[in-house]
């Protein structure tokens, strides 16, 4: 009788996860797939040199409204909020779809980054409410496992409707799949309990922290105005810092970053994912000039990297469901992430598609371990009224860590492979083949001390006992002082 409850509570949880993961899809897949149609789109709308700005817009708004998303989900409920996000992406795909010059286009990925941002950042903060923090290794493997596939069907199913169809159809497909996310959401997803806001929302906070990070994360991906940039992130930081001192309902609590858990987590996040980008930039590259891949060849030859984080993701947290201790996994997969990048970069000396087929694998073994593991640490470090803006300022240091690891990484290659890799129109030559294969190398050789020194910080992470399900559905006692001005969160080491 007892033994039946678990399956029954799983089997009730599957449509509401299930729209939840769907809601999530159409962001992973409109980024995936929208690679495979630039080319298109810039001979339609305008000039090749401003299509870098399509991507730029999405990641810069992504990054500077996912803090605001997890405040507001906290505030006035997760179900509302991810429901008004996926409503604004959809809305967004229909009319970037529609764009009539690349102006238009580029301001309306503006809007599709912020809700893209929300999507991201609720629903992983959702899960958290749907399931114990033991539990959610598990469900965040199914998550891991979606993406991976979704990473490999996304440039194939965009070729494809490119090809066949129009450019237009990488972001109308998002319609059908939001829609039925919307649906689920709308008559499955259950609305947990939402203490009252006793304060105003810190607006002044949420644009001072949009702006610095939009100025930030402009200084790593343009080169152009750089000096600039940096020295107005330092100012809108510095105004940030002040005024969440004096917030009654900070956008982001700096009693949270003070917490050893969210702290450490956020540093390794940012370290470990501009470390992937080495993976998920120069890879493709590399495949193509060095071993004579196709684009779509280059794009299948990720594969084993996608199934290494699939299984890796899926045993780690069945193990966490089963045992409860979490901190083996990012501390293991690390190790193999670095050894990995190490392997890659000996590798590109004598190009070869097994083995560099071998050493991705492993890194997508290792990386699996990482970055879900890392997101349940925090949820499980905080109270669960802070769960919305803990789970944003993880994947907000995720997205500064994508953008810096593009933007250095992509230094690296400049300076070592040469104007000669740089060159439009450059004819693939012993040459430029040579040139790519050092530029990759130093790549590879600059983001395994970045996996290394994610490894370092990790092993300074308390791994604090996960709550079961009975644990984590038992009331919250209220507190006799409901309105505070800092928030504090209970750590528990062992």
């Amino acid at each position: 009788m007892t033994s039946a409850r678990p399956d029954r509570r799983r089997t009730g949880l599957l449509v509401p996860f299930g729209a939840v993961v769907l809601a999530m899809l159409p962001a992973v897949l409109d980024q995936t797939m929208l690679s495979t149609g630039l080319p298109v789109i810039a001979g339609d709308l305008g000039r090749v040199t401003d299509v870098s700005w399509v991507v730029t817009a999405y990641v810069v708004a992504a990054a500077a409204a996912t803090p605001l998303w997890g405040k507001l989900g906290d505030r006035l409920g997760r179900k509302r909020m991810l429901e008004l996000a996926l409503a604004v992406f959809i809305a967004a795909s229909a009319l970037c779809g529609a764009a009539q010059d690349m102006t238009q286009l580029i301001v309306l990925r503006l809007v599709q980054g912020s809700a893209a941002g929300g999507l991201m950042a609720l629903a992983m903060a959702t899960v958290g409410d749907l399931v114990s923090p033991r539990e959610r290794g598990r469900y965040q493997g199914y998550i891991a496992a979606t993406f991976a596939a979704a990473t490999v069907v996304g440039p194939l199913l965009g070729g494809a409707l490119v090809e066949s169809a129009s450019w237009r159809w990488v972001f109308l497909v998002n319609l059908p799949v939001g829609l039925a996310a919307l649906a689920g959401l709308r008559l499955r997803l259950p609305v947990p309990p939402v203490d009252p806001p006793a304060q105003p929302l810190d607006g002044l906070g949420a644009a001072l922290l949009a702006g610095a990070t939009s100025t930030l994360m402009l200084a790593c991906i343009q080169s152009g105005g750089r000096p600039a940039l940096i020295a107005a992130t330092l100012a809108l930081g510095a105004a940030l810092v002040v005024q969440e001192r004096r917030a009654a309902d900070p956008i982001v609590p700096l009693g949270l970053l003070r917490t050893r858990t969210v702290a450490l987590v956020s540093v390794a996040l940012f370290l470990g994912t501009a470390a992937l980008f080495a993976v998920t930039v120069f890879v493709p590259l590399f495949l193509q000039i060095a071993t004579g891949a196709t684009p779509t060849e280059a794009g299948l030859l990720l594969v084993p990297a996608m199934l290494g984080i699939t299984v890796s993701t899926t045993l780690s947290g069945r193990s966490i469901a089963r045992t409860g201790r979490y901190k083996r996994f990012p501390v293991a997969g690390l190790a193999v992430m670095t050894g990995a990048l190490v392997a890659l970069a000996v590798v590109a000396s004598e190009p070869s598609r097994l083995a560099t087929g071998l050493a991705l694998a492993a890194f997508g073994l290792g990386f699996g371990m990482v970055t879900q593991v890392l997101v349940t640490a925090v949820q499980n470090a905080v109270e669960r009224r802070e769960l919305g803006v803990a789970t944003a300022t993880a994947g907000f240091f995720r997205a500064l860590g994508g953008a810096a690891g593009a933007a250095v990484l992509g230094a690296v290659f400049a300076a070592q492979a040469g104007a000669r890799a740089s060159e439009s129109g450059q004819a693939l030559g012993p040459a430029l083949r040579a040139d790519v294969i050092d530029g990759v190398q130093a790549v590879f050789m600059v983001a395994a001390p970045l996996a290394a020194l994610a490894l370092l910080i990790v092993l300074f992470l308390p791994e604090a006992p996960l709550k079961t399900s009975e644990e984590h559905q038992a009331p919250r006692p209220r507190a006799k002082e409901p309105a505070r001005p800092t928030t504090r969160t209970a750590e528990v080491t062992r």
